[in-house]
């Protein structure tokens, strides 16, 4: 992990060194345990503060069309980022729903291990105060005040690590590459693949029940890349979809119309889920529909600038039992 953050803060340097950049998005340390938080940095920051660990799990494309335009300016310096397999995705989808424009972007390409859940360590704390992480190859070492805990990370990777079939961007300028575990390319993913297997009735209950728990503080919607329109759904008012209640139904609604939109767009980087401060399996739902995209149109986010989109084309050949042939 190291050597892998010693070559980021030196290419990041040599970045702004060659005047290519203006700004760069990384990860720095958190003020939490087991946490890191994004960074913005310009030329004159401290590029030293960057990090790479098990624990640089926000999905980074999420704030690129906030902060550069589509079009580019003669004036304008590329943006700089540091993107994981799953961020790289995102920035496919953005580009090609033209969010945004690849010219805008300088991106770091990371070969991703897998990002440990911090919610699963702490699970196994008690409650115990950390006053420091040490972090090798293969294990996180957890320092208390009794003692120490070790970890290994593949019993502890973020459930969308577990089912990544692709830990290397698929679109990069510079790529520095770590190691992969091999326990990773589990598709489908067995828990939605058991779930899909349910009857109906009892898929409807289980959905029910998770979103049930639902607070509508869309944490879910800001940390998800797919989820950039200037004005949500849920907030309008000329039309009002929604009303401001947490009411079962609207809770439901919410929900059904943000898994909607997620089809076809959906890379399964699980930020949804390490947002939700209920816990709500949210990726249950996503990943369902990834799934189903991909074995009704052969389509998987993200992987390609080229293929069309499966809502943004129409072929003879496609499925349609599901509107011909319901349950």
């Amino acid at each position: 992990m190291r050597q892998i953050e010693y070559e980021i803060i030196n290419t990041v340097e040599k970045l702004f060194a060659d005047k290519k950049i203006d700004i760069f998005i990384g990860y720095k340390k958190g003020t939490l345990s087991l946490q890191t938080s994004p960074y913005f940095l310009s030329e004159q920051d401290d590029v030293r503060k960057l990090v790479w660990n098990s624990f640089c799990s926000n999905n980074l494309a999420v704030f690129i069309p906030r902060i550069i335009p589509n079009s580019k300016s003669k004036e304008s310096k590329p943006v700089g980022i540091l993107c994981k397999g799953c961020d790289s995705r995102s920035l496919v989808g953005l580009i090609k729903e033209k969010q945004i424009n690849r010219d805008n972007l300088f991106i770091i390409g990371i070969s991703c291990p897998g990002i440990v859940d911090r919610r699963k360590i702490l699970s196994r704390l008690d409650g115990k105060e950390i006053i420091g992480i040490d972090e090798d190859a293969d294990s996180i070492v957890v320092k208390l005040k009794d003692g120490e805990k070790r970890f290994e990370k593949e019993e502890y990777l973020c459930e969308s690590c577990l089912n990544c079939a692709h830990p290397t961007p698929s679109i990069y300028d510079v790529l520095i590459r770590g190691a992969v575990y091999s326990l990773q390319a589990i598709t489908p993913d067995p828990i939605t693949k058991d779930f899909s297997s349910k009857p109906r009735e009892e898929r409807w209950k289980i959905f029910e029940t998770e979103v049930s728990k639902c607070i509508r503080c869309y944490a879910c919607r800001d940390a998800c890349p797919n989820c950039y329109c200037k004005e949500c759904f849920a907030e309008q008012t000329k039309p009002q979809w929604l009303g401001v209640s947490k009411g079962l139904s609207e809770v439901i609604f919410y929900h059904i119309v943000r898994i909607l939109h997620q089809a076809g767009r959906c890379v399964d980087c699980g930020a949804c889920v390490r947002a939700c401060p209920m816990d709500i399996n949210l990726r249950l739902f996503t990943r369902v529909m990834v799934d189903e995209v991909k074995e009704r149109f052969g389509y998987e986010p993200g992987i390609s600038l080229k293929d069309t989109p499966p809502l943004a084309t129409f072929s003879a050949d496609d499925k349609q039992e599901f509107m011909t042939e319901p349950e």
